[in-house]
């Protein structure tokens, strides 16, 4: 009776599960999703579809419905592909993996590989099923697990499953072997330490004929020798390494890698039609880059290795399709593994020419890969790369701008003294054309090779001024400098190219500011070789004074522009005869111009024209030619305090600081204001230099009646770097640091007191003579001369003067290099509590055996040890040398 119950009660719960079957619909197959979600018209619909979906597998997910699970997360799965939130369905992951189905796994381990990665600690739950499916007896398990550990593998999972990774690399199952060298590749980029363990199997790997075992095996070997050095010098065959000498025991036999792969590669060439590895003609072209990759690796700085790869780098080189894509692959990896392995130069001027072959496929892609490529070969080869010049220039002209891009960077890589006028005319006319993103850069290249370059003066210049021209608002501060200082320099050139420029600014729009600058400049400066017929035009004074007008009332013009043209103008007031009082008007009516710069600048200007007009001749002479110390474009660097700030010249700057005029200020003023004190107005308003030098006087506060001549100093002081002020010679200079013997212009504190003003130094004048004077006591007799510097045969003698707590050091240079030295220049730097100024020295240049001789003033008012950090550049044979060093053996009677 009971069993009959028994019977009864299993058909009633068997009823149940059917009916709740039939009551609950079935789940809709993928591709009917799939079809919904693409029927949907607009994005809201979309998601509405998909939410609706969510919602239902999150609902069957919860009931633990395991008839449908696998539908489900292969319906998750391309949700997840679309971008939605899928990651509710990890978990349902790892129980299709622990399925013992291959369906189920097979989903479970697609859904692990996306939706799993090592950043999450839910991964580390399916290490066990992976350790189980590599071990099972199903090749296809198998294979699914090693896929999935090389796709997730984290270190920890790295390390409890390379062994067995390790015994699958070792199968006789090719399947197998190939998913098993890959993911080797990705637990040796894991833990790089187990990497040794896969050594043994990588010469099998190579032995084997089946391409994707060849191909994964060739990436591990690959990564290996990226990785590890002792791996690159085992695969070089280093039998000598006493690393690798005595390892017969670890099964590793000493093989050279290289003929291996030159055989495969030859094998591959040579092959005839395969049609399991055929890609559009090309025996398996996937291995054959492999392969030329992991050459490129082993022939680098192994002149033995590039021997024997060389013969079959031609033949790939001259054998292979360049029609068909596939074809241009294998020529780029071969071109990149000629030039960068020890090849014959035939071979290397083989592959730049394929090079110049892709510069004209129509593939763009091919053309910017072509560029890009001669850009980084060009300093190995360069004359091979010239021979492609012509096509190079017709890439400036391609309509992709990338493109054009890689070209102009190409082209300026390819300008030499031979091709320097033919390379500069394409590029200025690619400079007018030109979007303005590359006008800054290219102007600024130009210019740089017109420097290095050019082949005289007067082109440089024409050069120069079309660069400025061409690139319109878009030149670089750094541009206009070098135009300036070149026409500065060039005294034989400036009639013509103050000429040039007259005509330029003649008929010039106003809205290009930098031919403004530069124009203006040098017109105030050489105004009169404009107007005495030497600059081959004819110009009236008024003219020129219309052309300013129009420049400084025009609303198109910018303050700085502005600043150039009044104070180009201003200068020009020291250069005409008939039209002052009309550049006086223009100036005076700047006094309430509603920009502080220009107003200060109208207002003191004016005061030359009122007050102290027989100053105005002197004040505004001509310019000296600027220090021509510009380096190279490698070279250049930011010079603080005087000191290239360099990584180099950190030290140089750390806790010391240079010469400059604010730390200076009190003690050179006051010795400035014993100078002028007693002077009548009515006096001599210019100080004479004196024939001997004389001492500075201690720091002792300056009377407030005479607080706004300090401001003088940052004109007239000999500091080689001192600051010059801001409202006129900023303009003029162009950015450029001036010298001492450049003009002292006035400042507005300055011009409402009545001492007389003081005007520029004699540039003649020697560095004694422009010391500053008050009597006091020396003491020189007990205080020792030193020995600063011996080296590079230059050798620097100092001796010492001390006035209270002003030391002045005498310092004479002396060239036993045997050869002319020019361009010398001696920089110093003292701690932060100590204040330093540098005279002028008397000469830049050296004959063998000569001297030159230079003034430095330290004020040391707490009397502490003097030291000094100097730095020391010169030329001569036409290189440039440069030396620095620390001055620490200064006589102890300096400051006790």
């Amino acid at each position: 009776m009971s069993s009959i119950k028994q019977v009864i009660n299993d058909a009633v719960e068997k009823g149940k599960e059917v009916y709740e079957k039939v009551r609950q619909p079935n789940p809709i197959r993928l591709r009917d999703l799939i079809r919904q979600i693409r029927s949907a018209k607009t994005a809201a619909e979309e998601r509405a579809v998909v939410n609706r979906e969510c919602a239902y597998i999150r609902l069957t997910f919860r009931e633990e419905d395991s008839v449908w699970r696998c539908r489900n997360v292969a319906k998750l799965l391309y949700i997840h592909m679309l971008g939605y939130p899928a990651h509710f369905g990890q978990m349902e992951c790892l129980k299709l993996i622990a399925s013992p189905r291959f369906t189920d796994k097979r989903i479970g381990y697609l859904g692990a590989m996306l939706l799993l990665d090592e950043r999450q600690d839910v991964h580390l739950l399916i290490t066990n099923s992976l350790k189980n499916d590599l071990n099972s007896s199903t090749q296809f398990v198998q294979g699914l697990a090693l896929c999935t550990l090389g796709a997730i593998a984290s270190p920890e999972m790295s390390r409890d499953l390379a062994g067995e990774v390790e015994r699958l690399l070792k199968s006789s199952n090719a399947y197998i072997r190939k998913k098993a060298a890959v993911c080797a590749l990705r637990i040796i980029c894991k833990v790089p330490e187990l990497m040794e363990m896969y050594l043994p199997a990588t010469r099998s790997l190579l032995s084997e004929k089946n391409h994707g075992v060849l191909i994964t095996g060739v990436t591990l070997i690959t990564e290996m020798c990226r990785q590890s050095p002792d791996m690159l010098a085992h695969f070089k065959k280093m039998q000598n390494s006493s690393k690798y000498k005595n390892k017969k025991s670890n099964g590793v036999q000493f093989f050279e890698i290289v003929p291996n792969l030159v055989r495969i590669l030859k094998n591959l060439i040579m092959a005839g039609y395969s049609p399991e590895h055929d890609v559009q003609g090309v025996s398996d072209p996937f291995l054959q880059v492999k392969i030329l990759k992991l050459l490129r690796i082993l022939g680098h700085e192994d002149s033995e290795a590039s021997e024997t790869m060389n013969d079959i780098l031609a033949q790939v080189a001259t054998n292979t399709e360049s029609s068909k894509n596939v074809g241009n692959a294998i020529l780029y990896e071969t071109v990149l593994s000629i030039m960068d392995i020890k090849s014959e130069s035939g071979l290397r001027v083989l592959a730049i020419n394929i090079l110049g072959r892709f510069l004209l496929n129509a593939d763009k892609n091919i053309r910017y890969v072509a560029l890009n490529t001669l850009l980084r070969v060009v300093h190995a080869d360069n004359s091979a790369v010239q021979r492609h010049r012509t096509t190079i220039l017709e890439c400036l002209k391609d309509a992709d701008i990338s493109i054009r891009r890689r070209a102009m960077e190409l082209c300026f890589a390819l300008i030499n003294s031979n091709n320097i006028r033919t390379m500069m005319k394409e590029l200025l006319s690619f400079l007018e054309t030109a979007e303005p993103e590359f006008k800054a850069t290219c102007s600024s290249k130009c210019v740089l090779a017109a420097e290095k370059y050019s082949p005289n003066v007067r082109w440089h210049i024409d050069t120069l001024l079309k660069v400025v021209q061409a690139a319109g608002n878009h030149v670089p501060d750094d541009v206009v400098s070098s135009a300036i200082q070149l026409i500065s320099d060039a005294r034989t050139e400036q009639a013509y190219a103050v000429g040039e420029l007259w005509r330029h600014l003649s008929v010039a729009q106003l809205e290009f500011q930098p031919l403004i600058q530069v124009a203006t400049w040098c017109i105030g400066e050489f105004g009169d070789l404009l107007l005495n017929g030497q600059a081959d035009v004819t110009v009236v004074e008024s003219e020129l004074i219309e052309v300013y007008q129009r420049i400084l009332w025009s609303s198109q013009c910018s303050i700085p522009t502005k600043e150039y043209a009044l104070t180009s103008l201003m200068k020009l007031s020291a250069r005409l005869s008939h039209e002052v009082g009309s550049i006086q008007q223009v100036v005076s009516a700047f006094g309430s111009h509603l920009n502080i710069e220009l107003q200060q600048r109208g207002i003191e200007y004016n005061q030359l024209f009122t007050r102290h007009s027989h100053m105005r001749g002197p004040l505004l002479e001509r310019m000296p030619p600027f220090e021509n110390n510009r380096l190279q474009e490698n070279d250049k660097l930011t010079l603080t305090n005087g000191v290239d700030a360099s990584p180099d010249n950190q030290a140089l700057l750390n806790d010391f600081t240079a010469p400059n005029n604010n730390a200076n200020e009190n003690y050179e003023s006051n010795a400035l204001l014993d100078l002028l004190g007693g002077m009548d107005p009515g006096e001599s308003n210019a100080v004479q230099p004196s024939t001997t030098p004389a001492p500075v006087t201690a720091p002792a506060p300056a009377p407030a009646v005479n607080s706004d001549i300090l401001d003088l100093l940052g004109g007239l002081d000999s500091t080689p770097a001192a600051p010059v002020p801001a409202n006129m010679n900023d303009t003029m200079s162009s950015g450029q640091s001036t010298n001492s013997n450049n003009s002292a212009y006035l400042l507005d504190g300055l011009l409402n007191n009545s001492t007389p003003i003081i005007t520029s130094l004699n540039p003649a004048a020697t560095t004694a003579s422009n010391t500053l004077t008050t009597p006091a006591v020396q003491k020189t007799s007990s205080i020792p001369g030193i020995n600063a510097y011996n080296k590079n045969g230059i050798k620097l003698d100092m001796t010492f003067e001390v006035q209270e707590t002003v030391t002045t050091i005498n310092m004479q240079a002396t060239n036993n290099t045997g050869a002319n030295v020019t361009d010398f220049l001696f920089q110093a730097a003292v701690p932060k509590s100590l204040q330093l100024q540098m005279l002028n020295p008397s000469s830049t240049s050296m004959a063998p055996t000569s001297t030159l001789n230079q003034i430095i003033k330290v004020n040391n008012p707490n009397k502490v040890a003097l030291r000094m950090r100097i730095k020391l550049s010169w030329s001569a044979n036409g290189s440039l040398v440069q030396d620095q060093g620390e001055i620490s053996n200064f006589p102890a009677a300096l400051w006790q």
